[in-house]
Formats: structure tokens, C-alpha cells, sequence
């Protein structure tokens, strides 16, 4: 399906994939290879590459252990018909990573989580995804490649790097500018909303369980670019 002025599919992707914060995890089960659904909490890495933390003694991690391969559906949770509501179903292998980032970005999104993160049976796994799966509404449906739905990093390594201490700037002394970008730039309920995630291309909002993405009008590299890019999207929030 080619874009049009009212839809394009990869930036569709991009916005579940980046807001979701739950999803159905499938897993095999060992020996038969039966399909095994369960239900996880879910972040994502720089890149958008999906992320969990979950238990040795759950039986979708003695799965994934046995075989990595695994499939993760994740719905925008749409009011009245889940099935008017978009959803990605993602292909993939999970694996564990001691990424200090991975840590720290799902916790910034599960901030529940603190409390068992350190326990001896949690790790964090990466999914490495395989394909994409895109169902966006009737006659709107389309395959995608991981290309098409994750942030390439390669270029933007200050900007990463950066991350933690823009989030920390943004939500101690622009936690209004937080607030307007969710209620004016995106049309969200009113309230203490926070600034979760940073990546070259755009900005992650959260307030609860509810987070939204608020995609820049042009990729970004470097911290000093992205002062000036937030500064005008306050600006326009403002405006507004």
C-alpha cells in the first residue's frame, strides 16, 4: 500500500509501536510447538526495537529459552470495537541484554516495574524483529520490513547519549512545555505529563499508562539541534 495525504503505514507502525505499552507475547511451547499467548508490559530501545522484562519462571520465558522465536501484538486500545482500533503484529527473536539503556528506557515507561527489576529470575530481552505486520483499519493492511518501522541510530550516537539528561531537563524545568506539547500539539486530556523517551525521531509522552508520540518535523542528531527543535514545537504549542 503507497501512502496517502490521510495515511502512511510506516509512520502508523512507528506511532503503535512507540506508544504501546502492553501487548500479547507468542511463544512456542517445547516439544509440541504448540502457540503459547501471554500478556506483557512493553518498551522500546532507542531504535524502537521491543523490549521485556520478564520471569525464568514464566512459562513464555522458559519458552523463548527453549526457542527465541516469538511473535508480539500490540493494539492502540481504541474505545468501543478493539477491532476499529490499529495494531501491530511483530515477528522476531528474543534475547536478553545487560544494555544498561535497555534498563533504564523500559523503567522510564514501567515505572512499577522498580520494585522486581532487580530480582534474580527478571532479565530484559530485546526482540529482534523479523517483520511487521500492520493492520491500520478497513483496507489497510500491510507487510513491512523492520526497516520500515525502527530508527536507525547509527548517525545520531551524541543525541542517545544524551537522552537521559534531556529527559531529566525536560520534565524538571519544562515540565509545562511537556504538558502543552500532549494538549495542544497532540489533543490530549489535561494533566502532569511527562517526557519519557528521546530519539532522532521524536519525543515520547506519558501520563499513566497513557503515552503518545509526538513525531519531529525533521530527523535529529545532536542535543544542541534538539534544543532548538523543542523550543519551536513549544513555541507552536503556545500558538495554539
Amino acid at each position: 500500500m503507497e501512502p496517502t495525504p490521510d495515511f502512511n503505514p510506516k509512520v502508523a507502525a512507528k506511532r503503535l509501536l512507540r506508544e504501546g505499552r502492553s501487548g500479547a507475547l507468542a511463544t512456542l511451547m517445547p516439544g509440541s510447538g504448540d502457540p503459547y499467548c501471554s500478556l506483557v508490559n512493553v518498551a522500546t530501545a532507542a531504535d524502537g526495537a521491543p523490549l521485556l522484562l520478564i520471569s525464568r519462571l514464566a512459562v513464555h520465558t522458559k519458552n523463548i529459552l527453549a526457542d527465541p522465536r516469538v511473535s508480539l501484538m500490540i493494539d492502540e486500545r481504541k474505545e468501543g470495537d478493539p477491532l476499529q482500533g490499529g495494531r501491530i503484529m511483530m515477528l522476531g527473536t528474543a534475547v536478553v541484554t545487560d544494555d544498561p539503556n535497555a534498563r533504564r528506557r523500559y523503567l522510564d515507561r514501567q515505572p512499577e516495574a522498580e520494585m522486581f527489576a532487580g530480582f534474580a529470575d527478571f532479565s530484559f530481552y530485546q526482540v529482534a524483529l523479523k517483520g511487521v505486520h500492520l493492520v491500520a483499519g478497513f483496507g489497510r493492511i500491510v507487510d513491512l520490513k523492520p526497516a520500515d518501522v525502527l530508527t536507525p541510530t547509527d548517525d545520531a550516537g551524541e543525541l542517545v547519549a544524551a537522552e537521559p539528561a534531556v529527559l531529566a531537563h525536560m520534565n524538571e524545568d519544562h515540565a509545562e512545555a511537556c504538558r502543552l506539547y500532549a494538549t495542544k500539539l497532540l489533543g490530549a486530556a489535561d494533566g502532569a505529563w511527562r517526557c519519557v523517551g528521546c530519539d532522532p525521531e521524536g519525543l515520547e509522552l506519558q501520563l499513566d499508562r497513557v503515552a503518545l508520540r509526538l513525531p519531529f518535523p525533521q530527523r535529529v542528531r545532536a542535543p544542541d539541534v534538539l534544543r532548538q527543535m523543542l523550543k519551536q514545537l513549544a513555541e507552536e504549542a503556545r500558538a495554539a
